[in-house]
């Protein structure tokens, strides 16, 4: 992999998607769980000092499990699918938790270990076992959840950051093969006017001057202003208009207000460079190529028509290849939503037709 990628990559793998617990947030939950046990326990002995001192050596016991459940058993069990060992290994960490608990419940604070417990219990029995695993397991569980939830919360983050990088790396892919083939039509056109030593190639290098600093420098963002797009438009039909001469019928009309709008950017050329490419080119006689964009309120409506060559030329003359069509569907359907666009493309007429309605920005 590329090292601009893997940094790419690593940078979106460790970027703070919002889902993070840090030390404040463990000792919030750790504070508060601690008043809950001690005023609900307190409260049921009628003895705070025994709650207050029961908590303090139950705490760290609780706190260990957690922790070495969350940050040791989960990762090394849970999330290789060794399921039983996962749960033989946490079941003997409890088991040994709670034999620690009874020893310093019994020698630091009282020999009843148990108080809350059905009869006074001074020895281990398997009833205290049980009951007070049961208790471990709970708070494991809660502690184990919130951990879980916060894990998956930020790998969807990750995730969805990852689809909208790929998303943004394959506009701007289909953005950079914009330009090599915008090139290699126009300076055909030059070529074809040189050879015909046209007076009117000096204008049209100009033209194509003009055309590639709009490409190289105001095309990378992913919107465009319309009105500037609408001037490289007008740029490009005037180099046409040079090739083509008398043999074009070319009407370009603009209806509404471009300003304050926008729209992602080489995204109309391509309809256009269509119509020339199998219209103009192909065609013997005059060709009526009609351009109308039409802005109303938040909304483009492109249409298009150009006449089609005579159907014995159409498998004549060979396609010199290209991506324009195609690549716009592609960045249509990753650039916009389903319902923020309609592009219809077909023959009617001897004419091939399209019809774009493209929500503005």
């Amino acid at each position: 992999m590329p090292l601009r990628h893997s940094f790419r990559n690593n940078f979106l793998l460790n970027a703070n998607t919002g889902y993070k617990i840090n030390l404040t947030h463990h000792l919030i939950f750790w504070i508060v769980y601690f008043l809950f046990n001690f005023l609900r326990w307190g409260s049921y002995y009628n003895d705070y000092l025994y709650s207050f001192k029961a908590n303090i050596l139950g705490f760290p016991i609780h706190i260990s499990l957690t922790y070495f459940t969350v940050y040791v058993l989960i990762p090394m069990f849970i999330y290789k699918r060794k399921y039983i060992l996962f749960s033989l290994s946490l079941i003997g960490a409890i088991f040994i938790m709670v034999i620690i608990k009874y020893e310093l419940t019994y020698f630091l604070i009282s020999n009843n270990v148990w108080p809350e417990g059905p009869e006074e219990t001074t020895s281990l029995g398997v009833n205290y076992v049980v009951v007070m695993m049961l208790g471990e397991l709970y708070v494991i569980s809660f502690g184990a959840a919130i951990k879980i939830t916060i894990d998956w919360l930020r790998e969807r983050q990750i995730a969805a950051n990852l689809a909208k990088s790929n998303l943004e790396t394959e506009l701007r892919f289909l953005r950079s093969q914009i330009s090599p083939h915008f090139f290699f039509n126009t300076l055909n056109n030059i070529y074809s006017l040189s050879l015909e030593k046209s007076e009117n190639t000096p204008e049209t290098i100009l033209k194509l001057s003009d055309l590639m600093r709009y490409l190289l420098y105001e095309t990378k963002e992913k919107r465009q202003p319309l009105a500037k797009e609408i001037k490289f438009i007008q740029n490009y039909l005037d180099l046409e208009h040079i090739r083509y001469n008398k043999k074009l019928d070319l009407k370009f009309e603009v209806t509404g207000n471009p300003k304050g709008k926008n729209i992602a950017p080489m995204l109309l050329i391509h309809f256009i460079e269509n119509g020339f490419k199998h219209g103009a080119s192909k065609n013997i006689g005059k060709v009526k190529i009609n351009i109308h964009l039409d802005i109303k309120d938040s909304f483009l409506y492109f249409k298009m028509s150009n006449t089609l060559p005579q159907k014995e030329l159409r498998n004549k003359i060979p396609d010199a290849g290209g991506i324009g069509i195609e690549n716009v569907e592609k960045r249509l359907k990753l650039g916009y939503g389903a319902q923020d666009y309609e592009l219809k493309i077909y023959e009617e007429d001897n004419e091939y037709k399209v019809y774009l309605k493209l929500r503005l920005l």
